[in-house]
């Protein structure tokens, strides 16, 4: 059994619906077979991170937290084309692509919807998903 702390998890907002769309979206198309995810309500994003804030994906690999866009665009190095072509955004200053992100964070639900509780795995996802 692998350490909690040596996974790569992926931890985001369970009961909203850009979050979950983003979760289906990598477990379709991200190359790396043992990324894990993680509602941010639950046990495990309490023991592996410091603050516990649900308006930013939080993205951990190798004992370092990567937020917001910083996240977005880490998750992006494990695409194949064409979806690794947002990796352009890279050369966006991180000011500006974290107001860009606050803004879309700060308006999800309105936009995009909330679920009343967090996602609940497929029986195929079940084991890519931490509580």
């Amino acid at each position: 059994m692998v350490a909690l702390t040596q996974r790569k998890i992926v931890f985001f907002d369970g009961v909203c619906n850009l979050c979950n769309g983003t979760v289906d979206f990598l477990l379709r198309h991200h190359r790396d077979q043992f990324l894990m995810f993680a509602p941010l309500q639950g046990v495990s994003a309490k023991n592996v991170l410091k603050s516990n804030s649900l308006a930013s994906i939080v993205y951990y690999e190798q004992g370092l937290i990567y937020e917001r866009s910083d996240a977005a665009l880490k998750l992006c190095e494990g695409l194949a084309l064409p979806w690794r072509i947002f990796l352009v955004f890279k050369l966006v200053p991180k000011a500006i692509r974290d107001k860009v992100y606050d803004f879309i964070a700060i308006n999800r639900y309105r936009i995009f919807g909330k679920n009343e509780t967090c996602r609940i795995p497929s029986e195929q996802e079940r084991s890519r998903f931490l509580d």
